[in-house]
């Protein structure tokens, strides 16, 4: 199968072999049957394309140009597939590293060029302005950093080897749409998953949700801070922001608390790992006749629904969060990193 043999290729690349000095004729045979399954399979996507309004014309300028990427075979095959994980860390080390001082400084200086954008984004979709600055500061250090895989060719390797087709035809679809509807091909560069500008969107994402922040009728996520800002506002106003309340608070929590009386009931379906280390949600009214108090002496309204997470355990930082905290999880589905992006808006507003 093309996984197994591009991944054997890949590695020994990788060492740093000039040649496959064992069997070098078999992986010669091999790279020439894979390439013309991955034509194939390129062919088989038109009529797929063609309902998307994806033009012949571009799919006869693009397919030619692409050939397997092994290291993107590599990468993907070296992610977790389910079933045993590692035991989950302290959040704490993660904080440090994430929400250090650097990132806070950058972060002020982007809020403080942008803010008059940021007021006029965040008083038409109501999400904060220092939740869109940490945000692009958390995926791209403020766009320092964007990735340089072609995603087309990405896409197309990710979607012919076929371990998560359904995930990745999709968006190498979507990549030829954006292609076919006027973004450059020198644009469409990202992470080797797909991942792509400023706020590292999916391109189903872009294609849903990307927004012309300042007014030139051109969505550039790549290039254009206010394009970008404005992109993940709208993406949180999608996954359900919640105009006023705050992403959630760090608690103290009694030493005598009865955790299992607050114990979630039911196992998400989504993310599992994630939200299963949640309680059971209740108001903040309800949080404080427990005996919990805010650490930095700010309180939501009493009808505020939260839940509470102990990331580093019992004794140390606590949170109440709400649902805007889940609209973070939405963008990524990761404890420490919604927990990273709402400390880091926080460190950046004041």
């Amino acid at each position: 199968m093309a996984d197994s043999r591009f991944n054997s290729l890949a590695i020994a690349l990788m060492m740093g072999f000039s040649t496959v000095v064992a069997g070098l004729a078999a992986p010669q045979v091999a790279v020439a049957q894979d390439d013309g399954d991955f034509r194939a399979y390129l062919e088989s996507l038109r009529p797929k394309a063609r309902a998307m309004g994806i033009r012949d014309a571009t799919l006869d300028a693009v397919f030619p140009t692409l050939t397997i990427n092994p290291r993107v075979v590599a990468l993907d095959q070296s992610q977790p597939g389910g079933g045993t994980y590692s035991p989950i860390p302290n959040f704490e080390p993660y904080r440090v590293k994430h929400v250090d001082a650097a990132r806070i400084s950058r972060g002020r200086a982007v809020y403080a060029a942008n803010r008059a954008r940021l007021a006029r984004i965040e008083a038409e979709t109501g999400v904060p302005e220092e939740i869109m600055v940490a945000i692009f500061g958390h995926e791209t250090n403020y766009g320092s950093y964007t990735g340089d895989f072609d995603l087309i060719r990405s896409l197309a390797t990710l979607a012919h080897e076929g371990r998560r087709r359904t995930l990745f035809e999709p968006e190498l679809l979507a990549t030829l749409k954006m292609l076919n509807d006027g973004v450059p091909r020198s644009r469409l560069v990202g992470s080797w998953a797909g991942a792509t500008g400023y706020p590292q969107f999916l391109p189903s994402v872009y294609l849903k949700l990307a927004k012309d922040g300042d007014g030139d009728g051109r969505a550039d996520i790549w290039t254009s801070q206010a394009d970008a800002l404005a992109s993940i506002a709208n993406y949180f106003v999608a996954a359900g922001w919640r105009r006023g309340q705050p992403w959630g608070v760090a608690v103290s929590v009694p030493t005598s608390f009865n955790r299992a009386s607050v114990a979630a009931r039911t196992t998400a379906p989504r993310c599992p790992r994630v939200f299963n280390r949640h309680s059971r949600w209740l108001t903040m009214a309800e949080w404080r006749k427990l005996g919990l108090f805010p650490a930095s002496g700010i309180w939501p309204a009493d009808t505020v629904m939260a839940t509470l997470l102990e990331p580093d355990g019992p004794g140390k930082t606590a949170y109440l969060l709400t649902s805007n905290y889940r609209a973070i999880l939405d963008y990524n589905c990761s404890n420490f990193y919604a927990l990273s992006v709402g400390l880091l808006a926080d460190a950046v507003k004041q």
